[in-house]
């Protein structure tokens, strides 16, 4: 498959969004004030969701993505994830453009591609359009 980066959403992809801003509504955010959710699709077909979680310590925050994929590979450690999904919402209101995953959350997303030899779709989500990395490294091109 070519690397590419894309706006065409499919069927997984929707589906995955819709779980990603389910995500969103349970976000610890009373500093930022952003809701970020995250929905990871596993390779037996599994969602896992996560969301950020802020503290004082803004150093003790956790994103959305880090969430979700830790999670997952917790509790699923041999299942693959194949696909993430992220959406951000202030004021109760989704973001018009896409929101794409930070530094360190790309690097989570390259560690795990490179721990399980298997390319990771990010779907990132904005209300006038969506954005679509069909592997995470077009994300991170110079990673550890």
């Amino acid at each position: 498959m070519e690397k590419k980066l894309t706006t065409s959403l499919s069927e997984a992809d929707l589906k995955l969004i819709e779980a990603a801003k389910q995500a969103a509504l349970t976000a610890y955010a009373p500093y930022s004030q952003f809701h970020v959710g995250a929905a990871v699709l596993l390779s037996d077909g599994r969602i896992v969701k996560g969301s950020n979680q802020e503290n004082k310590a803004y150093g003790s925050c956790v994103c959305a993505e880090r969430v979700a994929l830790l999670y997952a590979t917790a509790n699923y450690a041999t299942t693959p994830p194949v696909s993430i999904a992220i959406c951000a919402m202030q004021n109760n209101t989704y973001m018009v453009q896409p929101v794409t995953p930070c530094g360190e959350c790309r690097q989570v997303l390259m560690e795990m591609q490179t721990r399980f030899q298997t390319p990771i779709r990010v779907v990132m989500y904005g209300t006038e359009h969506s954005l679509v990395a069909t592997d995470a490294s077009l994300l991170l091109p110079a990673s550890f």
